[in-house]
């Protein structure tokens, strides 16, 4: 397996509370590449010990997925099942969680921002969202055929940072034109004052009808739909990483009453917060600790924006 941890100093991975036989790393990318990718992420287990185990995955920002592993692996998605995932996935943005059904390898993978997701690819995000697709559809067979090649010689895992910089440096090289409006929409995306399309676009003096189109371009989702991922997010990580699986205390306050935010998790967990709390999921549960130790945030989907950039 590789090795726990990351290369971010004075992470200690016996603090991820990993289930036993289990690995995960996450990395930061090189500065140049903050705005673009969200993080680098690694999870492995072993074959041995773990048959035919089912976790689960938040609703999430797109991300590629480079699959190391001899046995298949399963997931389903808003009513679709890919068995198995091929080697090399493109994850597009998801409004609904994911069952994943693992017997053990390694995934490796790059979460993507909306200015990464337009830099890298020519297509609108709204076209793949809530959808799993080979790699090679959305980028070249020969760029994806490289990838994977330089990571199947990873050094336990501490080498993926740098073959992952390697790879998306000279692919993110080039600016996109609509940079400094998603900017400004990102950051607006992660407060808890604005509850719709006017009130963002009031705030960001961005006419209605262009930032409902950047967002269905750039981020896969009208703009409303977005606020109401971040603001389940926001609420059932706080009630999950506390241990609380019967009350709702802490949620987020824009949610009104409790059948509120019931409606919210049926939307987009398929199911009620309880139902979801009450889910045996230790592997998910440590790679949230994980990424928050790295990156202060335990899904790239609510990662704020920042400022550095190649190109800028």
């Amino acid at each position: 397996m590789i090795e726990s941890g990351s290369l971010t100093p004075g992470i200690d991975p016996a603090r991820f509370g990993l289930p036993p036989h289990t690995a995960v790393r996450y990395e930061r990318p090189d500065p140049a590449l903050e705005r673009m990718i969200a993080d680098y992420h690694m999870f492995d287990s072993e074959e041995h010990a773990v048959n035919r185990a089912i976790e689960w995955m938040l609703p999430n920002s797109p991300a590629i997925r480079i699959i190391l592993a001899d046995r298949p692996i399963r997931l389903a998605l808003a009513g679709a099942r890919y068995d198995p995932l091929p080697t090399a996935c493109f994850f597009g943005p998801t409004s609904q969680a994911m069952e994943i059904e693992v017997s053990g390898g390694l995934t490796i993978g790059a979460s993507l921002t909306p200015i990464g997701f337009a830099r890298l690819l020519r297509t609108s995000a709204a076209e793949l969202r809530d959808n799993v697709l080979p790699l090679e559809h959305v980028m070249p067979r020969e760029q994806v055929a490289v990838l994977v090649e330089r990571l199947r010689d990873h050094d336990r895992g501490r080498r993926v940072k740098a073959i992952l910089d390697e790879f998306f440096l000279p692919l993110m090289s080039r600016p996109h034109r609509d940079e400094p409006e998603l900017m400004r929409i990102m950051a607006a995306l992660q407060g808890d004052n604005l509850d719709n399309l006017g009130d963002i676009a009031d705030q960001l003096g961005i006419p209605s009808h262009r930032l409902l189109r950047l967002c269905q371009r750039h981020f896969g989702f009208p703009p409303k739909t977005l606020l109401m991922r971040a603001r389940l997010l926001r609420s059932i990580l706080t009630l999950k990483l506390n241990g609380n699986r019967t009350g709702y205390v802490g949620i987020d306050p824009a949610y009104f009453d409790h059948s509120h935010f019931v409606r919210d998790a049926r939307r987009f967990l398929g199911m009620t917060p309880r139902q979801f709390l009450q889910l045996e999921t230790p592997y998910l549960n440590a790679s949230l600790r994980a990424r928050a130790m790295v990156f202060g945030v335990n899904v790239a989907a609510l990662q704020p924006a920042t400022g550095n950039s190649l190109g800028a």
